[in-house]
């Protein structure tokens, strides 16, 4: 039962998560042991929270489930784990990860609390409005980024959130643009909201977020107040990194008819692994560097 309860949490899921570190690598306190901890603890919390929100949607979905080829051999679906267990994890994991947060910080514990009540309000009613659904994910995600400042206790970046709502955002339609052709290939009707999105729409929307995506990076690398902050203009260099990881997605997309799961993705297309690997070797390194040299000036 444990083992279906871990799988009904959807461990694969969890990358999404590791949004928190942002703030630990733009603050500029990647080599604080203590704030790498406190991190962690953050990134453990979300993982624990959004394990019991898959759970709760598996619980309100599961009739819908049995229906779906690949989602029937869900636990809950299933009849593996039954409904009881089910509920009795969602509360003790849950409660656990919002009392593990606030003893982190207190306004990372509120964050992880209206996280949490977003993606219910997300379950139960908002997944259902066009366009909505989708600003919803992202704003999951951007909640996700800001927590992880407040965990580091630095100021919470404007082009941070901005940078992190449009790049979710392109995730998300994405995904939806991948469930709406899977639906018209004859698999099984099973979100509703795809019935007010058409191809041509979604392509509209990825091409509007993917430009925005690019250009509020670029803008960021570059603004006075990112230069006065890291005491380098050398972050445009990441630019490039950006680029083939967003151009390397929309291949995937829209030639590989992948997209329907990021997180899987992002963990077996080696190009994309590369990428984002060197990207984030990247700020690192030129951060660090310009710490280094701001010091020894």
């Amino acid at each position: 039962m444990i083992i279906d309860i871990i799988r009904s949490m959807r461990p694969r899921q969890w990358v999404k998560n590791l949004l928190v570190f942002a703030g630990l690598v733009f603050a500029q306190k990647f080599t604080n042991l203590t704030e790498v901890l406190r991190t962690v603890g953050a990134f453990a919390t979300f993982c624990l929270v959004s394990g019991a929100v898959y759970i709760i949607n598996d619980l309100r979905d599961r009739e819908s489930d049995r229906q779906h080829p690949q989602k029937r051999l869900r636990p809950i679906a299933s009849g593996r784990l039954g409904t009881g267990p089910a509920i009795v994890a969602v509360v003790l994991v849950a409660v656990g990860a919002l009392w593990g947060g606030w003893l982190l910080d207190g306004r990372f514990g509120l964050t992880l609390g209206a996280y949490l009540v977003l993606q219910l309000g997300y379950s139960f009613s908002l997944k259902r409005m066009v366009v909505l659904d989708v600003l919803i994910v992202a704003a999951g995600f951007a909640l996700r980024a800001i927590a992880g400042t407040f965990v580091v206790k630095v100021e919470v970046s404007a082009w941070l959130f901005v940078c992190t709502i449009l790049l979710a955002l392109f995730l998300a339609l994405a995904k939806r643009r991948h469930e709406l052709l899977f639906l018209e290939g004859g698999g099984v009707a099973h979100r509703s909201v795809l019935s007010n999105y058409s191809e041509r729409l979604l392509d509209q929307m990825i091409a509007v977020v993917t430009s925005a995506t690019v250009i509020a990076y670029c803008l960021y690398t570059l603004w006075p107040e990112t230069v006065q902050k890291f005491k380098t203009h050398n972050l445009i260099l990441s630019v490039p990194f950006v680029l083939y990881g967003i151009f390397r997605y929309l291949y995937l997309v829209y030639r590989k008819e992948e997209g329907g799961a990021p997180e899987k993705v992002l963990f077996t297309d080696l190009p994309l692994v590369i990428d984002i690997g060197l990207w984030l070797a990247s700020v690192v390194m030129i951060l660090y560097w310009a710490r280094v040299r701001a010091g020894s000036g």
